[in-house]
């Protein structure tokens, strides 16, 4: 992979950006929000509203502390709450011990339910059964109780009547009562309330709403969507549609290692030969949003949510408006149902809000407890780590491991996309023979960057597992800055060093990120230390962390007031029109087409709203037509058809979405029809006519 000069570029882009301190977050600062709620992994989300606040829990899968539970406002910005799981002891695959471990495994969909003053969270812990967490505050402590059932990937209704109702299993979708006690399930209540073959899917979510019962549920055949089934009773019998499909908000299926499963025996060990997919549509998995619900506002309005994959960061939570038709919670606006915007108003909430992570992803760790961002890859060995509050440093101390993916005490936290860098500082004075510390990449393949040390000295260390290359050179000093830099929409990533901490050499060609159903997550920066001679060693000491993000603030990702041309990203041809439509330009490609492209300025209409005057003296962009046509002309007045909300694709990527139609302007490429604004969303490479690359005119 000869990648490096791309990396090299993205690092000076990544150096040269001055908004260092800030982590993205949704919330567009406009009244507006832009998916996914959290650009880093959040799989198998769970909503509930109790009063006026919002919950949401997940899965951690072999990560510790696990079972995260965050708090909203509105839905958009979230706070970190509490973990309701410190450890597992299940056995010893929980540990890194006997040859055994949990990767992909451990927790997994997790259900959260209120009832009666008291906080549930419902899950099942592979290969160990059903388990509930139970708190009176959100904040914790959590109480456990082991449920004694195999059952997975449940949902939970707690009746009106009293009865609690449990719905799982795939394709054949399953209803048991549980105790009140939650001790287990009540004996012979096990049915089957829908059969296989009616597109249900796993991951089920069920409500009761106005007197019916609603399921929600992933279908992964052929793709990926969401179906919904409706009920008069809890039993049965269901009908069924489908409530979302094809929505990838523009975004491919990553690089794949295709022969690294979840069931798979053995850990891949260095010299294994992966086998790569590269990206491609949707060939693979449930690349459409999909395994989510709905929840209510205090108001009335609903909103929905699901995951998404989004490459190597992993499986990403979204947020869309719910439109309810002839009593189905469709995902989407009316008149493109099924559909969900990227960027759209936030919910309507009595709340005032300010835009927040929900986590502080950089750690000095001089505080007197590590930041809740971290999780151990497995269990810890708490004997073994500590927090020198004085020096303000992470000291790991060495255990033996046969290699990175065995060794104990790896502290990680999720990649942050769409580019990220993470800058560790490493203190290797303390090492002794055969210890080998630093900066990884916690993934199946993994990659990492560190000091080993050795009888003749220290020696700086790079190891790719993908390439199974490694790379060593003296080192003359025991204190050194290590950095991964990585762009998470093409899966790769660069490792480079530092002495002084200013300048930084790479390392190495770039790193292959591909997602994989082994460890089941996205990648994840680590910093690890362990002994490679089978015994124990020394200790590293961490100093620092940190995190940067370049793409995060989003600020300028609309020209407002600026004169801008649009090109469209699916034909490479700019747009002109005239005041009978809007339709590409005449030359075969844009630089053909130079001074043919109508140049728009971009006018501000409140909450991320446009209206495009084309200053070629014809007037404002504007849809005249609904339903098939969708009309795009440019009149002289502006009105309700001449607003659009701006869909923020980064990199000067755009949709523009009628408020008119609630659908996008767009057209076939190759076709010799004019602009409409009747297109539903855009294909995965973004290649469909719908996406435009906005360029300011100075």
């Amino acid at each position: 992979m000869k990648l490096t000069k791309i990396i090299l570029f993205v690092t000076i882009c990544l150096l040269s950006f001055n908004s260092f301190g800030q982590s993205w977050t949704a919330d567009n600062r406009n009244g507006t929000y832009t998916n996914p709620l959290f650009y880093d992994e959040f799989s198998d989300p769970d909503i509930i509203r109790v009063g006026d606040d919002f919950y949401l829990a997940g899965t951690t899968m072999h990560c510790m502390p696990g079972l995260v539970v965050l708090h909203s406002k509105d839905l958009v910005n979230w706070t970190f709450m509490s973990y309701a799981i410190d450890s597992l002891s299940l056995g010893p695959e929980f540990n890194l011990r006997n040859g055994k471990e949990a990767y992909g495994q451990g927790v997994w969909a997790p259900c959260i339910r209120y009832h009666n003053g008291m906080f549930y969270i419902f899950t099942n812990v592979n290969n160990h059964g059903m388990q509930v967490y139970m708190a009176k505050d959100p904040k914790g402590p959590w109480t456990h109780k082991s449920m004694n059932s195999k059952i997975y990937d449940l949902s939970v209704l707690f009746d009106d009547d009293g009865k609690i109702y449990a719905v799982y299993n795939y394709n054949e979708v399953r209803m048991v009562e549980l105790k009140p006690d939650m001790s287990g399930v009540v004996e012979g209540t096990e049915k089957v309330i829908i059969p296989a073959g009616n597109n249900m899917g796993e991951g089920h979510h069920i409500y009761k709403i106005k007197g019916k019962y609603y399921i929600i549920s992933a279908n992964y055949a052929p793709c990926g969507r969401m179906q919904c089934a409706r009920a008069d009773n809890p039993f049965g019998p269901y009908e069924t549609t489908v409530i979302s499909a094809n929505e990838t908000l523009g975004f491919q299926v990553g690089w794949w290692a295709s022969n690294v499963y979840m069931g798979d025996s053995q850990v891949p060990e260095p010299g294994y030969k992966f086998k790569l997919s590269p990206p491609g549509g949707n060939r693979y998995g449930a690349v459409p949003l999909h395994q989510g619900g709905i929840v209510d506002l205090p108001n009335g309005d609903w909103w929905g949510w699901s995951m998404m994959d989004f490459m190597s960061v992993g499986r990403t939570t979204c947020l869309s408006p719910v439109t309810w038709q002839e009593e189905w919670p469709y995902f989407g606006l009316p008149g493109n149902l099924g559909r969900s915007p990227r960027t759209w108003i936030k919910p309507n909430v009595a709340a005032t809000t300010t835009p927040s992570a929900p986590y502080l992803r950089s750690d000095d760790f001089a505080g007197p407890k590590l930041q809740p961002v971290w999780q151990w890859n497995h269990n810890p060995v708490n004997t073994k780590w500590e927090l020198n509050k004085k020096k303000g440093s992470l000291r790991l101390r060495t255990l033996p491991a046969k290699d990175f993916l065995w060794a104990s005490n790896t502290l990680t936290q999720r990649v942050v996309g769409p580019e990220s860098y993470a800058t560790a500082v490493l203190d290797a004075s303390a090492l002794k023979q055969g210890d080998y510390a630093g900066l990884a990449y916690l993934n199946i393949p993994y990659a990492s960057l560190g000091i080993l040390k050795t009888k003749d000295g220290f020696i700086l260390r790079f190891y790719d597992q993908c390439t199974d290359k490694t790379i060593e050179q003296k080192l003359a000093v025991d204190k050194i800055n290590l950095r991964a830099t990585g762009d998470y929409e093409k899966d790769i990533s660069q490792f480079s060093y530092s002495i002084d901490g200013e300048e930084f050499i790479n390392i190495g060609d770039s790193v292959r990120l591909p997602y994989q159903a082994k460890t089941f997550q996205g990648s994840r920066y680590a910093l690890f230390a362990y002994n490679t001679t089978g015994v124990e060693g020394g200790y590293a000491d961490f100093e620092d962390f940190k995190l940067v993000e370049p793409l995060a603030d989003r600020s300028k990702n609309i020209p407002v007031g600026k004169i801008i041309t649009l090109t469209n990203l699916g034909t490479d041809q700019l747009v002109w029109a005239n005041p009978h439509g809007m339709m590409h330009s005449q030359g075969k490609n844009s630089s053909e087409a130079t001074g043919k492209g109508v140049q728009f300025k971009v006018h501000d209409r409140d909450k991320g709203q446009v209206a495009l005057e084309a200053l070629n003296g014809t007037g404002f962009l504007t849809v005249v037509g609904i339903g098939i046509s969708g009309d795009v002309r440019l009149m002289k007045e502006e009105s309700k058809g001449s607003l659009f909300q701006w869909q923020d694709m980064l990199h000067n990527q755009c949709m523009l979405l009628s408020l008119k139609t609630n659908r996008f302007i767009g057209l076939t490429p190759d076709s010799t029809e004019p602009y409409a604004a009747d297109r539903p969303g855009a294909l995965p490479n973004r290649k469909d006519g719908t996406v435009f690359v906005w360029k300011v005119l100075e």
